[in-house]
């Protein structure tokens, strides 16, 4: 049997996305890293396309990821376990470096217990599965990430148990919580750290105030989960990410180390309890190899990095190029999002503005992504520009000469 009708069909489907504005460009294959040299920072290299270019499109906001130490890590790791588990976790796939990595994970975020997959957006997609139950009510942020929506469709959440309050909106997220059945067992508040479309973040402590307020209407009380991918390792005064920016914990804490920490995996933080309820029940985590023991190793060894002398040097440097960026965007009257966050989105509020922009920047030899309608809303359309701690101040000033140009 061919695909000739299927393939007709997937044709037809893929021009509807096109047209809507929806499709995705072609890839552009990195096919060189060249180091950073005479103040200037990393470039990369395109097949196809002469140049070396700047990313402004990274979400490696340590610049980790070609770190001699982290590539010593995942080496020695390799030879020493091979490059893959060769099982999941339950049947024999754990090594040495994926208990490693949960411990290092758990400290640094200052949790008693942690459990690793091989995606941050797998990891949300099991906590969905372990909490959700017949009486369980969800409330989410209405930007949350799409790992979130996809989470409640795979547990199977009826629309009837949950709710969507308006982006960061204190007063809705009250009313939907006010709203909730005094006959719901579970209360699930869940949201995210850093928006990674704008680069703000979740007011944490009066989101954990509030859902303390509705805590004895419930028999499992009120629990508050925040997906703080883009900002663990990156975000507050020693890189503990949006808790340690707002002053207060989520009960439960899911992110990445992907982003900061410059590897891959994600991972699950809270209670014992919780983390062997996810062992138990998350089927993104049992039925799927685990990370790479050179994964977890390298992991490892990028925590290090960042919870060391030489972290708060890259932090410094990053929070000191996304002020030099962000006041420059300000200076030459650009429209931003306020906020500390190395995330800057320059709203154009036109979509032909912005892809003429996004293919002049390209000229200019830097990469930036823009974001049209529907990923943002009609008149919300911006370039998405992303600083790393690699960035000099040459590389944030040949962006904002190109920008003028």
């Amino acid at each position: 049997m061919s695909l000739q009708k299927l393939d007709a069909t997937l044709v037809t489907e893929v021009a509807a996305l096109e047209r809507e504005g929806r499709a995705k460009a072609p890839e552009r294959v990195v096919s060189g890293y060249v180091p950073g040299r005479d103040g200037r920072g990393p470039r990369y290299r395109l097949a196809g396309t002469p140049g070396e270019f700047l990313r402004m499109n990274s979400n490696s906001y340590l610049s980790l990821s070609n770190h001699p130490d982290l590539i010593r890590a995942a080496d020695e790791a390799t030879h020493r376990y091979g490059t893959g588990p060769g099982a999941v976790r339950f049947i024999d796939g754990t090594s040495a470096s994926h208990v490693a990595l949960e411990q290092r994970v758990a400290a640094f975020v200052g949790r008693p217990a942690a459990r690793i997959f091989n995606s941050a957006y797998t990891s949300i997609l099991g906590l969905g599965i372990t909490l959700s139950g017949p009486d369980t009510f969800w409330i989410g942020d209405e930007l949350n990430h799409n790992c979130i929506i996809r989470a409640m469709r795979i547990a199977n959440v009826p629309k009837e148990q949950r709710a969507i309050y308006r982006h960061n909106d204190l007063g809705d997220l009250a009313r939907q919580l006010e709203a909730v059945s005094p006959g719901t067992g579970r209360v699930v508040v869940i949201f995210d750290g850093i928006y990674s479309m704008r680069g703000d973040n979740a007011p944490v402590a009066d989101i954990v105030s509030l859902a303390a307020r509705h805590e004895s209407r419930f028999r499992d009380g009120v629990v508050t989960v925040m997906d703080d991918s883009h900002g663990v390792g990156a975000y507050g005064p020693t890189g503990r990410g949006t808790e340690e920016h707002t002053g207060t914990r989520a009960d439960i804490l899911v992110g990445t180390f992907g982003k900061a920490f410059g590897v891959n995996g994600g991972f699950i933080a809270g209670s014992p309890t919780l983390v062997e309820a996810v062992r138990q029940k998350a089927d993104t985590y049992i039925y799927t190899n685990p990370l790479s023991a050179a994964d977890c190793a390298a992991a490892v060894a990028a925590i290090d990095i960042a919870d060391g002398a030489e972290g708060r040097e890259r932090l410094a440097n990053l929070k000191a190029r996304t002020g030099q960026f962000r006041d420059g965007l300000a200076a030459r009257g650009f429209e931003s999002i306020p906020g500390p966050h190395p995330v800057v989105p320059l709203l154009l509020r036109d979509t032909e503005r912005v892809r003429t922009t996004v293919r002049r920047l390209f000229e200019h030899e830097v990469l930036a992504v823009g974001l049209t309608f529907p990923v943002v809303p009609h008149g919300d359309e911006t370039i998405r520009f992303q600083v790393n701690a690699a960035h000099t101040a040459a590389d944030i000033d040949q962006v904002l000469a190109a920008l003028e140009a």
